[in-house]
């Protein structure tokens, strides 16, 4: 038996599809429009736009909108109807599942926020502790999933639509949203199936590649490169790498992992960010005897690279030591990645950006000493610690641009 389908029953359906799909691409790239301005738009008819657009208002993704009146203009004849989305029949919720914080924020199809919640989580974790970072996955499940409820209830979900969940985690994710064990317990319990532990329609992304999205879309238009790497580097340190336009991801999503800098730099943990360098440097420094009267007064455990460089700051020699140790490895990396890369743009990006300019100046200086040029832009970002979940809305909102019936399915 032949398994060709029969065209003359799939080519309507395939058309009407198509049809639907322009103008909702239309709809999503404008205010509100007539059916003249989809028609140009779309290359469609009067009669099927016309067409599209009541079938698209009774499925609940358009309505019919006062239109925009130009000052001074006569109007002649029957006024045009003007449609609009109907950007508050659906939520889409951007979630940075972190290893110690988890933050969620929910939109409209506009990308309008509609509420947003964070909450701190018990993220120390021994990678090689497998009982201990199973029980991890099981909290961090549970936390991911209360989180995201409270969100869509601030937002008011009612009866409209979930539509889409994008979640960063931090390790490396594959095509299908699964992170790799190799021989650690770490990652899976960073990504601890949340594809299938979420409601809905869900994407798991590495959190370093939401944040290079974020810089990339966010960056104003005369200052975007289509070469640019962002560098989360809070307690661990990942990147997230767009070269020629498009996000490397690499084999099982491992693009930007940096496992190779225990080699590279000599330092069995050289994957460690500047929150955990500026902890332990500072901490091993005190305990041989550097004297810091401004650092030894504060708890362990409040210690902070904030601190650090703060101290740094006021002259503290043990403080601009260790800050001097973070700018030449941060240096390093950044003329790897330069050279192998060639990325043009370098950004710092996270909750220790807002503090990291005295660590760019001193790795700027140590950059031009060691690499040649051209050498990229070293600048901290200006997306602060929300980074992450506005990359994952940046995401979800660019997948629903592209294919919106994925997403919409008016047919459903």
């Amino acid at each position: 038996m032949s398994t060709v389908p029969d065209r003359g029953a799939s080519s309507p359906q395939l058309l009407r599809r198509a049809n639907r799909q322009a103008l909702l691409q239309h709809a999503l790239g404008t205010r509100q429009f007539t059916a003249s301005d989809a028609m140009a738009a779309t290359g469609l008819t009067r009669a099927t736009v016309l067409g599209v657009c009541g079938e698209l208002e009774q499925a609940g993704w358009l309505h019919e909108v006062s239109g925009e009146r130009v000052e001074g203009a006569v109007q002649r004849g029957r006024p045009a109807r003007h449609y609009a989305l109907r950007a508050e029949a659906a939520v889409i919720v951007g979630v940075d599942a972190g290893q110690h914080t988890v933050m969620a924020r929910a939109v409209d199809l506009r990308g309008m926020e509609l509420a947003a919640a964070r909450r701190a989580i018990d993220g120390e974790l021994d990678g090689r502790d497998e009982d201990q970072c199973a029980a991890a996955a099981e909290s961090r499940v549970q936390a991911v999933r209360d989180l995201v409820d409270l969100v869509l209830e601030q937002a008011g979900v009612g009866t409209r639509r979930r539509l889409l969940t994008v979640v960063g985690v931090p390790a490396p994710v594959d095509s299908v949203g699964r992170s790799p064990s190799v021989d650690s317990a770490f990652w899976p319990a960073m990504n601890p199936d949340l594809v299938g532990a979420l409601d809905g329609a869900v994407q798991v992304e590495n959190d370093a590649n939401l944040a290079v999205l974020a810089e990339h879309a966010l960056t104003a238009p005369h200052a975007r490169t289509e070469h640019v790497a962002a560098l989360l580097m809070g307690e661990r340190f990942g990147a997230g790498l767009i070269v020629d336009g498009r996000l490397l991801r690499g084999t099982a999503g491992g693009a930007g992992e940096m496992r190779f800098l225990d080699d590279v730099l000599g330092d069995s943990r050289g994957a460690d960010g500047v929150a955990a360098l500026a902890r332990r440097w500072t901490l091993e420094a005190l305990a041989a005897g550097q004297p810091s009267p401004a650092l030894a007064a504060l708890p362990v455990e409040a210690l902070s690279a904030v601190d650090v460089f703060a101290a740094a700051r006021d002259g503290d020699p043990l403080a601009q030591e260790v800050l001097d140790r973070i700018a030449a490895r941060l240096a390093r990396i950044v003329a790897i990645l330069s050279s192998l890369l060639g990325v043009e743009r370098v950004v710092v990006a996270g909750a220790i950006a807002e503090a990291i300019e005295p660590v760019l100046e001193r790795s700027r200086l140590e950059l031009a000493g060691i690499a040649a040029a051209p050498l990229p832009q070293l600048v901290a970002s200006t997306l602060g610690r929300d980074v992450v979940v506005r990359g994952a809305i940046e995401l979800a909102l660019a997948r629903l641009r592209e294919d919106p019936l994925e997403l919409l399915a008016p047919d459903g």
